[in-house]
C-alpha cells in the first residue's frame, strides 16, 4: 500500500524534523520577537503556516504520487528508430531495451535498483520520499523543494529577528546563568537553520537550472559525457529535449502559470512515452 511507505525511517526523521522546525519558529522565535497575541505576531505565524503546510501537502504528493510506470505493452514506435547512428548520438536519442526488466525503454526512462522497474523520465530515487522522482511526480517534487526554501528562509529571518530584538542580560539564578543555555539554544537553531535553507537553496538553484534546459539529473549527467565524446569526434552535441527555455518551464509547471505553484495540477502531462525533440522543432 501507499501508506505504508510512509512507515519508514527517513520519512519519519523528515515529519519531525518540520514539526520541530514549525514550533521552534512560531512559539519561539515569532512569540519571543512579537508575541503571538499582537496582530503582528499572528500574521507572521499565519504566513509561516501557510508555507509550512503548502510544503507538507508537497511532501504527500511526492510520496503517494506514482512516478510513472513503463506499460507492459510499451512499443517503441518503428519512425523512432529511423534515426541515423550520426544524428542519435548528436541529440542523445536512442531506442533500447532494459537488460533488467527485458522489455523496451521509451525515451528518458531508466531502471531504478530501488524500485526494480522502470521510471519514465527518470530524475533520481529519492532516499528522503521513499519514492522515485519520475515524470508524474516531477513538479511535486520541484514544489517541494520550493516551499521548504522558503519556509526555511522564512525561519531563519524570524530567527535573526527575534536575536536582534533580544536583550541578553547576563543575571545569574543561584550561580547558573540562563542566557548561557538561550545563546547556547540558539546557536545550535541558527545552524540548524541556515544549514537547511543552503542545502535547500543551491538544490532549488539545481532544478531551476535542469527545468530551464528540460534535462533530468542523469540526463545531465549522461549529456557531459557525451557531449565531451562529442567534441573528440568533432561532432556538436545538443541535448535532445532542450525545446526552449519557456516551452522547456511549461513541460513540467504545465501551460497555465497561474497553476504552476499548484502541486496536483498536472493535467499537462502526458503518457511519459514520448516528448518533444529539436528534430521536431527543426
Amino acid at each position: 500500500m501507499k501508506l505504508a511507505r510512509f512507515l519508514s525511517i527517513p520519512i519519519l526523521s523528515v515529519l519531525f524534523l518540520v514539526g520541530v522546525l514549525y514550533y521552534v519558529t512560531v512559539f519561539i522565535f515569532i512569540d519571543d520577537w512579537l508575541s503571538l497575541q499582537t496582530s503582528a505576531g499572528s500574521l507572521n505565524a499565519l504566513i509561516f503556516t501557510f508555507f509550512a503546510s503548502l510544503c507538507i501537502f508537497s511532501y504527500f504528493v511526492c510520496v503517494l504520487k506514482d512516478p510513472g510506470t513503463v506499460p507492459s505493452s510499451y512499443v517503441p514506435d518503428v519512425e523512432e528508430n529511423q534515426l541515423s547512428d550520426q544524428e542519435s548520438g548528436r541529440i542523445g536519442v536512442q531506442a533500447v531495451k532494459c537488460d533488467k526488466c527485458l522489455g523496451h525503454k521509451p525515451p528518458r526512462a531508466h531502471h531504478c535498483r530501488v524500485c526494480k522497474r522502470c521510471i519514465l523520465r527518470m530524475d533520481h530515487h529519492c532516499l528522503w520520499i521513499n519514492n522515485c522522482v519520475g515524470h508524474k511526480n516531477y513538479k511535486s517534487f520541484v514544489l517541494l523543494v520550493f516551499y521548504a526554501t522558503v519556509a526555511s528562509t522564512y525561519s531563519s529571518i524570524m530567527l535573526i529577528s527575534s536575536i536582534l530584538d533580544k536583550e541578553w542580560s547576563s543575571s545569574r539564578v543561584n550561580g547558573w546563568n540562563p542566557m548561557t543555555s538561550l545563546k547556547l539554544f540558539y546557536v545550535t537553531s541558527g545552524v540548524m537553520i541556515f544549514g537547511l535553507t543552503l542545502t535547500l537553496g543551491t538544490l532549488l538553484s539545481w532544478h531551476i537550472y535542469l527545468i530551464a534546459h528540460n534535462m533530468t539529473t542523469i540526463e545531465y549527467y549522461a549529456g557531459s559525457r557525451a557531449s565531451w565524446l562529442a567534441r573528440k569526434s568533432g561532432v556538436t552535441y545538443r541535448h535532445a529535449f532542450d525545446v526552449g527555455t519557456y516551452k522547456n518551464i511549461t513541460l513540467v509547471l504545465g501551460p497555465n502559470m497561474l497553476k504552476w505553484l499548484c502541486p496536483t495540477a498536472v493535467n499537462h502531462v502526458k503518457d511519459g512515452l514520448t516528448f518533444p525533440t529539436l528534430r521536431d522543432n527543426s
